[in-house]
Formats: C-alpha cells, sequence, structure tokens
C-alpha cells in the first residue's frame, strides 16, 4: 500500500469552509446545525496538531481565492492537507457558495502540480459534506434505501500526473440531486460525526490515510 510521509515538521493546513446563510437568489435553505459539524471537526483536527483556519459564509469567488491563496503558501514542512467544505451541494459536482454554484474540480485545480508544487508527493484530503436538500428524517436508516440512494462516502483518488494524490470523501448522494445529506442538527452530519470519531481515536495510530477513510466509511453505512 502506498504509504505517505507523514514525519515533515508540521502536520499541515486544514481549511474548513461552513456555508450556512444563502442568498435569497439561490433559494437555499439555512444548513441548521452546520455549527456542530464545525465545532467538533476544527477541535478534532487542532488535537491532531493540524493549523486549523476556519471561513464562514464565502461567496464562490471568495471560496475560490482563499484556496488559492493558500495553495500559493510554501507547504514544504506539511505533511498533508485538508480541506473540508460544508454546505448545500448539486449532484456530487459542485458546492454552494453563498451567492451560487462553483465546481469542486476547480477549486481542487489550485492545488494540482503545476500550481502548487509543494504539496506534490503529499495527500490532499478533500472532504464535502453538501447537503442535498433539507429534509432531514430522524430514523432514516441506509438499509431502508435503495442502493443508488445511498450516501457515497467511498474515497475517490485521482490518479492523473498532475493531480496524484488527490483523496475526495463525498457525503452527498450522487444519484438524486433532490435528496439529502444525514444530518442531526444537534448532533452534526454522519459523515462528520464519524470522521470526528475515527480521527479522534486512530488519528495518532499510524493508519495509512485509505485505512483511516475507509474506517470512517464502515463508520457511517452501520453504526448511523
Amino acid at each position: 500500500a502506498l504509504k505517505y510521509d507523514m514525519s515533515h515538521p508540521r502536520r499541515g493546513l486544514a481549511v474548513i469552509i461552513n456555508n450556512k446563510h444563502f442568498n435569497a437568489s439561490t433559494q437555499m435553505e439555512m444548513r441548521e446545525g452546520s455549527e456542530v459539524d464545525l465545532e467538533n471537526l476544527s477541535q478534532v483536527l487542532l488535537d491532531m496538531d493540524f493549523e486549523v483556519r476556519v471561513y464562514t459564509d464565502l461567496t464562490c469567488r471568495q471560496m475560490r481565492r482563499v484556496l488559492k491563496k493558500v495553495a500559493e503558501e510554501d507547504h514544504r514542512d506539511s505533511d498533508c492537507l485538508l480541506v473540508s467544505i460544508m454546505s448545500h451541494g448539486y449532484k456530487g459536482e459542485q458546492v454552494y457558495g453563498v451567492d451560487g454554484l462553483v465546481n469542486i474540480d476547480r477549486l481542487s485545480t489550485y492545488f494540482k502540480g503545476e500550481n502548487c508544487q509543494t504539496l506534490i508527493g503529499k495527500p490532499k484530503l478533500f472532504v464535502i459534506q453538501a447537503c442535498q436538500g433539507e429534509r432531514l428524517m430522524e430514523g432514516v436508516t441506509l438499509a431502508s434505501t435503495s442502493s443508488d440512494s445511498e450516501v457515497n462516502v467511498r474515497p475517490q483518488s485521482h490518479t492523473l500526473p498532475s493531480g496524484a494524490d488527490f483523496l475526495y470523501f463525498y457525503s452527498n448522494v450522487l444519484s438524486f440531486s433532490g435528496y439529502y445529506s444525514w444530518r442531526n442538527i444537534r448532533r452534526g452530519s454522519w459523515l462528520i460525526q464519524a470522521l470526528c470519531k475515527v480521527l479522534r481515536e486512530d488519528g495518532n495510530s499510524g493508519l495509512e490515510i485509505m485505512q483511516l477513510f475507509t474506517k470512517v466509511n464502515r463508520q457511517v453505512r452501520h453504526d448511523f
């Protein structure tokens, strides 16, 4: 299995973008309870020695600008980069800024080899907690859904030369854009709850990144 060098002086930067309130023109509802995910994930990443930067309610342009500036920084002393975007989403390909949609690929392209040389060969993790809607139903279980509408939390890797070492982790339902990613306004989303639990228990255990994310996947599918 591919093993990354996680012995650099710094763990790395974690950028969390939490979009909760949206312009009326988007017709998107407020993401009530999203601050629970923000607080939980921030604390776990701080405990793992990440440098955590939090941004709230950014426009599409601001999201692009923030990530472009991060990509222009010097990451030579870092193990990895983590970007978490919590927002509404569309078809697993786009996320909402407060003023409209932006392609996930456009946000991640700043970190490809030709644009961000100091992260070449290092894992670049994108955790996308994107609600497809707001129809939360307490008691809904994965077992009661069709196979097509299961939460997609399988890691997806890009293996193109300039796009190598990207790991995308989606919570949203890719097949049905009208469905939602399950979130409890008191406890947070299933994905972020599971991610925080695994990172808290095993984040510093020496497990390889793919092993950690496989555990998160298992946690979501069986414990929620």
